[in-house]
């Protein structure tokens, strides 16, 4: 294992606030009605397009392509903002690079957006490189991003770890040929990861450097 790579929303951070708001500006601008917290945290980490398609049931790629615009509109102003990284995972990116990992971030997030909250919270210089949803012709689950990063991270695919919170992540693992590692702190349920046969399940990214270390001590 030579590098560990992340999904970012319910994997590092929780941006919920942010994407709730841009998410119901984007619905009212295009005259649908606003949809709950709930509803919303079960499509974080879908693409926007699929997210549109999620909450309206509406198959129109125009309209798709219009709920993305103002969404990002919205976000420009009010997600790094609203976004907070989860308690340790700051001390967990430095524990990992001192330890000679690579690091890297593969999400549905816009690159800039991921820029915007690594420098936020001082964490620029603990991600070696960052893939977002601009970066990539296609989102997760399509593995583009995931091979993207592992090409430039200069790794093997048998020496990567992707560590995510949901099925998404899941899939874009198995379909990119890489060992996963599933948290909970998402909407995803323990049992759900069972499918893709992941090599470790906990609570949050701590459990997950617990693993790692083991895995170390191991070899």
């Amino acid at each position: 294992m030579r590098a560990i790579i992340f999904d970012f929303d319910y994997t590092l951070g929780d941006s919920t606030k942010g994407i709730v708001q841009s998410v119901n500006y984007a619905l009212e601008k295009l005259g649908y009605a606003n949809q709950s917290v709930a509803e919303i945290k079960k499509t974080i980490g879908l693409s926007l397009k699929e997210t549109f398609r999620a909450l309206t049931s509406n198959e129109n790629q125009d309209e798709a392509e219009k709920f993305a615009v103002f969404f990002k509109e919205k976000a420009d102003v009010v997600m790094t903002a609203n976004t907070e990284i989860y308690p340790k995972v700051k001390d967990i990116l430095q524990n990992l690079k001192v330890k000679g990992y690579k690091t890297a971030i593969v999400t549905t997030k816009y690159h800039h957006r991921i820029d915007g909250i690594l420098k936020k919270f001082n964490a620029t210089h603990l991600i070696d490189l960052i893939v977002g949803s601009d970066d990539v012709k296609v989102e997760k689950p399509n593995p583009e991003g995931l091979l993207f990063a592992i090409e430039h991270l200069g790794v093997k695919k048998e020496e990567v770890l992707y560590v995510g919170d949901s099925l998404v992540d899941a899939k874009t693992a198995d379909n990119a040929g890489v060992d996963f590692a599933a948290v909970l702190t998402g909407t995803t349920k323990r049992e759900e990861f069972e499918t893709y046969c992941p090599v470790f399940v906990g609570d949050s990214v701590a459990d997950v450097y617990e693993y790692i270390y083991e895995y170390i001590n191991e070899k």
